[in-house]
């Protein structure tokens, strides 16, 4: 019988020879768990010289998250490129459809591949992982299109792999949640403008300023600012102080109504199929 680490192993094994293959590589660089173990192996299979971190950071990027990359591509020595993508200037972005995803990919990968090629890199490459399969990614055919590879989807690994594999490496990332860009914060179909991801963000620090969370999103329904935080931490939200305080600065920074999901934090809550999901079971979205 091959045990889960035996298999997870194997995958690691796998994803050492894929690396081996490619020669050079550089890494569409988030700064999660996933980006960073790529990064990682990558490093100590080809060398730092064969590996370039690049992080396309824009407004649609929170702030934390940029500094993550900067700080975590520091204390590994990786050679690290921070490029200024702004969606915001692509209509068909800010129109916010569903294949708003797609769009930003296809913008910020062709950069990446163009300074992959600049560099004299054979391979621009992605985090996305097994389980990005079973769930709602237009983004990923915006990297078959440009031939962006995907290491850890090839090798087979899941996110519960890269976790272990993480942690045995020592990465500080292995057990750190998702943080998407600011835009999954808007219903598909509401246009993405400056002024919202700058709510939104504004919303969700305060919040975290306040009280410890793993999950937090504060989705921006108009003048609604919708609270879903992990289930576990909602008695928290609610004591009276933190209460009044949240909806004190919600309000102050332009929304009219603070509601809380008291589901909790669901992954994905915005996504087409999250939404006729939620519409068969009768519930509000």
């Amino acid at each position: 019988m091959v045990t889960i680490e035996k298999a997870t192993d194997e995958k690691y094994s796998r994803l050492q020879e894929i690396l081996t293959k490619m020669e050079s590589v550089a890494v569409g660089f988030s700064g999660g768990v996933d980006s960073t173990l790529l990064v990682r192996v990558a490093q100590m299979v080809l060398g730092n010289d064969r590996v370039l971190a690049v992080t396309a950071a824009s407004r649609t990027t929170p702030r934390h998250e940029k500094q993550a990359t900067e700080r975590l591509a520091a204390e590994s020595g990786i050679g690290h490129l921070i490029i200024e993508s702004d969606e915001l200037e692509i209509p068909e972005f800010t129109k916010n459809s569903e294949d708003r995803c797609y769009i930003c990919k296809k913008s910020r990968f062709a950069a990446i591949t163009a300074l992959a090629g600049q560099r004299g890199l054979n391979w621009t490459a992605d985090g996305s992982n097994s389980d990005d399969r079973g769930d709602y990614r237009p983004g990923m055919k915006a990297l078959l299109e440009l031939g962006v590879r995907s290491p850890l989807l090839e090798a087979g690994l899941s996110k519960a792999d890269i976790r272990t594999l993480s942690r045995r490496l020592g990465l500080s990332t292995w057990d750190k949640p998702a943080s998407p860009c600011l835009a999954t914060r808007i219903p598909y179909g509401t246009p993405i403008t400056a002024e919202k991801l700058s709510q939104v963000e504004a919303a969700e620090d305060f919040i975290l300023s306040k009280i410890t969370s793993r999950q937090l999103r504060v989705r921006h329904h108009g003048k609604v600012a919708h609270i879903e935080i992990a289930a576990q931490d909602i008695p928290k939200l609610l004591e009276k102080e933190i209460r009044e305080d949240v909806v004190g600065f919600l309000k102050g920074i332009g929304f009219k109504l603070v509601m809380l999901d008291l589901e909790g934090y669901r992954m994905g809550n915005l996504n087409p199929k999250a939404e006729s999901e939620t519409q068969e079971k009768g519930s509000e979205v």
